[in-house]
């Protein structure tokens, strides 16, 4: 027991040494680690923070990274970046799209520390830009095309007048009209205020000028005119005419070019520039139109004529057809062929009643005077119009031929005919006493959908004044084929009889539209045309008016299957201001006033008929537009030599024209007295299918007998008309009393449908017969006017 004790002392005691010396260097350790304090202390962890400005950039930018760290020696950053101190910053410019994440790591005796930036990497925007066309001339327009991706605007600017344009983020399409030769620059901005930019040059060169003349400006046929072109700006330079399409090539500073025009032309100078950029200028020269192969022969006369001798009313009128001529005159009408030497087709004149002899209201002696004969273009058949003169009820006795070929029927004239009476009654109404109004000076005209005929309304008892107007239609389909009268359709009929002037419509005595032309030069009214009537409007009848500065337009609207939607409207279309033939506001209605020379020592003078217009309104339709013609009597000034009456008369004629619009209007208009002279009346007007007008009247003087003369000219190219005789006249017509008489109220200028250029033309004169005795006589002449072919 005791050496057990011994030991376990000697173990206590070298146990306690050591825990001493165990103690002691834990004393020393907590000394190194905890200071000066005099107790343990231990080793710093590092820190570290990494950012990226900005974190989104796009591809060829920078973007900058900067760092603080703690406790620690050493510091790297990935990427490609590597070491760096342990605080500060770089750029960094990565070059893939996307995500880059740059991490620093940095290291101390303590541990080490990361920390992460993320900077986004987008595609930088791009941009293109041109111009279609990239040369223009001064105030032409280019059209700016832009393309742009990656962009978050897009925008246009010029380098003259700082003018921006936006377009959308890809891009678009800018017009500009620069006057200078302008850069354009296409900017596209992007992501962090990245830009793209594209230039594009527009020149701008001057507008090509050009300039035309003509010398001499007007000539006559088979003459020369030079045209003198200047240009500027321009690479080449042509001359066109309207007429055959002919062209002259001009150096490109212009030049002269010697014309040899048939008729009036059109020469337009066009120089080209850049860009296809054009002036045009334009030189008429004035070529009047010729009269060709005018031919005429004697007509009807007052020996040929039943109860012609001694009268002074004539009314001569008729029209050209396929085969013949055909004429009426008061009582009777005749044919004659187209060619020389004019035979006729019967061995004498027929009746006017002739082709109704089974209708008893029209037959015999029932028509006198105000007949009227025209040629149905559209269905190459002759129509008769006439007025029945017995007691009521009043008649309008219409026949349509069944043949273009009067030579057909030459020994049965009446055959020719299929013939109708229309009671009139119901349509003249009545005045205040009830005393049906007398239908006077009807007018008759085909048309696609009808027969039209215009009378006017005079009052029996007022001494026949002019009343109103009336315009029925007839049921033409089927008097075409002979329809028994039973089956026509009713008659539609419009009156107008408001208003008045001291009693009279001034608006009298319509003419309706008549169609011209044939089946091949010219064209058909379009389908559902309204009919057109015109009729003068006279002065005011209040003692002082003495002009007129409008005419009158009747829209005839024909329903026939629905006759209460037929219409009448009136319109009055403004002219230029006119006073009627031989008017004066003391004695309105009488229009005598055309001197002659003296007989037996008295002053004679015949009627201008200057109160209403004059048969035709013709038609024609040239495709492009419709045309419309039609003339009258007017006073153009006083006389000369002292034997004039102070009231020369002169032909005042109106184009209207439609283009489509279905209502015709004045297209032009014009006034033929070329001279202080001559008398001029009574006028007939019509065109062929080149445009040449023609238009027929008596002409008249103190020292000239009464004689027929004709105008014409061109009506897309008016000019100045030219003026021929028909007919020099030898005879006046003579009136006992105070020598004021009668003259007639018909005439009549058709053109041939065989051709649809020669011109035929019926009017009267006075003349001596084969017992040298002073008689009326008629005249039809024929002619053609160069441009027509």
């Amino acid at each position: 027991m005791y050496t057990f004790l011994t030991l376990s002392k000697r173990m206590i005691q070298k146990w306690t040494k050591f825990s001493g010396v165990l103690l002691g260097l834990t004393a020393v350790l907590a000394g190194c680690s905890g200071g000066s304090g005099g107790g343990s202390a231990s080793t710093p962890v590092p820190t570290a923070t990494l950012s990226a400005s900005p974190t989104a950039i796009t591809v060829g930018q920078s973007s900058t990274l900067t760092w603080t760290s703690t406790n620690a020696a050493s510091a790297t950053i990935n990427n490609s970046v590597g070491s760096v101190a342990a605080n500060g910053s770089t750029s960094v410019s990565p070059t893939a799209t996307g995500t880059t994440t740059y991490t620093i790591t940095v290291t101390g005796t303590g541990g080490s520390a990361t920390s992460s930036a993320t900077v986004t990497v987008s595609p930088g925007p791009t941009v293109s830009i041109s111009a279609s066309p990239a040369a223009i001339a001064a105030g032409q327009s280019t059209t700016l095309t832009v393309t742009a991706a990656n962009a978050t605007q897009v925008v246009i600017s010029d380098n003259v007048d700082t003018n921006t344009y936006p377009l959308a983020v890809t891009g678009g399409m800018q017009p500009v009209s620069p006057a200078v030769t302008t850069t354009y620059t296409a900017t596209a901005t992007g992501v962090n205020g990245s830009t793209a930019n594209a230039t594009i040059m527009v020149t701008v060169s001057p507008a090509p000028t050009v300039s035309i003349s003509a010398n001499p400006t007007s000539i006559t046929a088979g003459q020369s005119s030079t045209l003198t072109v200047t240009a500027a700006n321009a690479t080449q330079v042509v001359i066109t005419d309207n007429e055959d399409s002919k062209t002259y090539p001009l150096p490109a500073a212009g030049g002269t070019q010697l014309v040899t025009p048939v008729v009036t032309t059109t020469y337009t100078a066009t120089a080209s520039g850049v860009n296809g950029s054009t002036a045009t200028a334009t030189a008429l020269v004035g070529v009047p139109p010729t009269m060709n192969g005018l031919t005429s022969f004697d007509g009807l006369d007052s020996d040929e004529v039943t109860g012609g001798a001694g009268e002074t009313d004539i009314d001569p009128n008729g029209a050209v057809g396929t085969k013949q001529f055909m004429e009426y005159v008061n009582t009777s009408y005749q044919a004659y062929s187209k060619v020389s030497p004019y035979t006729a087709v019967w061995s004498a004149p027929q009746p006017i009643g002739t082709p109704w002899q089974n209708i008893s209201f029209c037959a015999g002696t029932s028509i006198q005077l105000d007949a009227q004969i025209i040629f149905d273009r559209l269905a190459s058949r002759w129509v008769i119009a006439a007025k029945a003169t017995r007691s009521q009820p009043y008649y309008l006795c219409i026949a349509v031929s069944n043949t273009d070929d009067l030579t057909s029927c030459a020994s049965t004239p009446a055959t020719c005919w299929n013939a109708y009476a229309f009671n009139l009654d119901s349509a003249l109404g009545t005045n205040s006493e009830g005393t049906v109004y007398l239908p006077d000076w009807p007018k008759v005209a085909a048309w696609p959908d009808a027969y039209y005929a215009t009378m006017d309304l005079n009052d029996p008892d007022q001494a026949d004044a002019e009343v109103g107007v009336v315009a029925c239609a007839f049921d033409r389909t089927n008097m075409l084929t002979g329809t028994p009268p039973a089956d026509l359709k009713p008659m539609q009929c419009f009156s107008k009889t408001t208003p008045l002037s001291a009693g009279v419509y001034l608006g009298h005595s319509l003419i309706p539209a008549d169609v011209d032309g044939n089946g091949t030069s010219t064209l058909a009214p379009p389908t559902g045309r309204d009919e057109f009537m015109a009729s003068i409007e006279n002065p005011p009848l209040d003692g002082s008016s003495t002009t007129s500065g409008t005419i009158n337009l009747w829209d005839f609207h024909l329903d026939w299957t629905t006759p209460a939607q037929s219409t009448f409207t009136l319109t009055s279309p403004t002219v230029a201001t006119y006073t009627p033939g031989c008017y004066t506001a003391a004695l309105p209605n009488q229009t005598i006033c055309v001197p002659e020379p003296s007989s037996g020592g008295i002053g004679q003078h015949v009627d201008s008929v200057g109160d209403r217009f004059m048969p035709r309104f013709s038609y024609r339709n040239f495709g492009s537009y419709e045309s419309f013609l039609v003339s009258h009597t007017v006073q153009t000034g006083p006389g000369v030599n002292g034997t004039q009456n102070g009231q020369q008369t002169g032909i005042r004629w109106y184009e209207l024209r439609d283009s489509g619009s279905g209502t015709p209007s004045v297209y032009q208009e014009g006034t033929i007295s070329p001279d202080t002279s001559l008398f001029r009346f009574l006028p007939s007007i019509a065109q062929d299918q080149a445009g040449n007008a023609a238009v027929g009247y008596s002409v008249s003087n103190a020292l000239t007998d009464p004689g027929i003369n004709v105008t014409w000219w061109n009506l897309p190219d008016p000019g100045a008309p030219t003026e021929g005789t028909i007919l020099s006249g030898t005879e006046e017509e003579v009136s006992t009393g105070n020598g004021d008489g009668k003259w007639g109220s018909y005439d009549s200028i058709t053109v041939d449908p065989v051709g649809d250029c020669t011109f035929w033309y019926v009017n009267e004169y006075w003349g001596t017969d084969s017992t040298n005795t002073v008689i009326w006589k008629t005249r039809i002449a024929n002619f053609n006017i160069s441009g027509c072919p």
